[in-house]
């Protein structure tokens, strides 16, 4: 198994370095892109902005659509499967890398959310996961409610959720004050 994964690793640096010296910038997803310069070396520009999951449930995608929507708006890379996923994709391996690299986990939680059974509460399960490898004063998951709803008991007791009403805007500057405070702690600490 080692010995395959490391033969697939080398084709993909040799299909990458054909890339890069036919011209064709590489761009990887969540990591940042190599460009090729004009001294036949390469350069790379890591991804500065953060990864921003969000979790929600089929009845509320209209408000996670522009919650994304905004979060790309204030230059951030939120991840939503809509959005992300390409046909054809595993997405539940998929769905469990990008919770995996993300920077923040916002779950969206509403009166169904709270009811519901299924993909919201296991991606819910598994970002509480994560966040057990996160240094304890870091901030990884920015709950917030889209209605007048109960949060989990297990979030509530230990993260203050933001509302997103009846003021969208001022819950979604606080989101940002959150994950900006948070990035300039993150980047202060290198």
């Amino acid at each position: 198994m080692k010995a395959s994964r490391c033969h697939a690793d080398e084709q993909l640096g040799r299909l990458i370095h054909e890339w890069l010296q036919s011209g064709c910038r590489v761009e990887i997803d969540g990591l940042g892109t190599f460009l090729p310069s004009l001294e036949n070396t390469f350069e790379f520009i890591p991804l500065l902005k953060a990864r921003i999951f969000i979790a929600y449930v089929e009845e509320n995608v209209d408000q996670a659509l522009r919650l994304y929507t905004s979060l790309e708006a204030a230059g951030y890379l939120p991840w939503m499967d809509r959005k992300r996923l390409l046909p054809g994709q595993n997405w539940p391996r998929c769905i469990e890398r990008a919770i995996q690299t993300s920077d923040f986990f916002i779950p969206c939680f509403s009166k169904r959310a709270a009811r519901k059974r299924g993909t919201f509460q296991a991606e819910l399960r598994y970002a509480l996961d994560c966040a057990k490898f996160m240094p304890l004063d870091a901030i990884y998951m920015i709950p917030v409610r889209l209605d007048q709803c109960s949060v989990p008991a297990r979030i509530a007791r230990e993260i203050q959720y933001v509302d997103l009403f009846p003021d969208w805007a001022s819950g979604l500057d606080r989101i940002i004050n959150t994950i900006e405070t948070q990035l300039l702690k993150r980047h202060g600490d290198r």
